[in-house]
């Protein structure tokens, strides 16, 4: 039998590891008798090398993560080989991050319905924001995507790690915004769980624009779950690789 490991980030804010856990609960439901497991890269426990160091035979490790940046390119491959190592007796396949699933701004869609998003709202879409410029082409891509589906050009991108001196990044994607006939905004957290980092963003969109909705996070939504089930079936379904090809 193959086991699924979802390897999350990891936060001190309590809300994060009770998101994983719906998470974790609802991709149990969706893949009776597959064993499904939940570990974190930092800051929560389980840790990821101690779920893989628990396991044998065959596995699958499913980023719960939704850019591919630092932690999908080389923190958790480092885990992968060292457990491999370890162990000659597992095989192990990462595999992609999450955000790259168009079900992924369908979530971030609901979520905006959800608050009352109206058609002259602008949209500021705000993620972690990474060292990596391919993370955050990513993250601007999703964010293209989700003005062609609103079906408006009010939509703004703002990273919660750089929101600048007096916010005056976020200022910009406000003032383009309302440039733009905005009569209100609307924050869309392009994060699985509130936290830290969507209260940074939310205090500061309060502060120079009194008024704004916020949307909630991607969070156990079911398109969300359905991404993980579905990318570990076509993983277990696929033809069987090399053994080279999970470690």
């Amino acid at each position: 039998m193959t086991t699924l490991v979802l390897a999350a980030h990891g936060s001190r804010d309590p809300r994060f590891a009770a998101t994983m856990e719906r998470i974790t609960h609802g991709v149990r439901t969706r893949l009776p008798g597959v064993d499904v497991r939940l570990g974190y890269l930092d800051l929560n426990s389980p840790s990821v090398a101690d779920v893989l160091a628990a396991c044998t035979g065959r596995v699958m490790v499913a980023p719960l993560l939704l850019s591919n940046a630092f932690h999908s390119k080389v923190d958790l491959p480092a885990i992968v080989s060292d457990a491999c190592a370890a162990n000659p007796d597992i095989e192990i396949r990462q595999l992609r991050p999450l955000g790259d699933d168009s079900r992924i701004v369908s979530v971030l869609i609901g979520r905006l319905d959800q608050a009352g998003i109206r058609a002259t709202d602008g949209v500021v879409l705000t993620a972690v924001g990474s060292s990596d410029p391919t993370a955050d082409e990513a993250v601007r891509a999703r964010a293209a995507e989700l003005a062609v589906r609103l079906r408006t050009p009010l939509v703004q991108t703002v990273f919660a790690t750089r929101l600048g001196q007096d916010h005056s990044n976020l200022h910009q994607a406000l003032r383009s915004l309302r440039r733009g006939g905005a009569r209100r905004v609307v924050v869309s957290p392009y994060f699985l769980s509130a936290g830290l980092l969507t209260e940074r963003v939310d205090a500061a969109v309060d502060h120079l624009a009194p008024g704004s909705l916020i949307a909630g996070p991607i969070g156990a939504h079911p398109d969300l779950i359905d991404v993980v089930c579905d990318r570990f079936r076509d993983a277990t379904t696929a033809t069987p690789a090399p053994l080279s090809a999970f470690r």
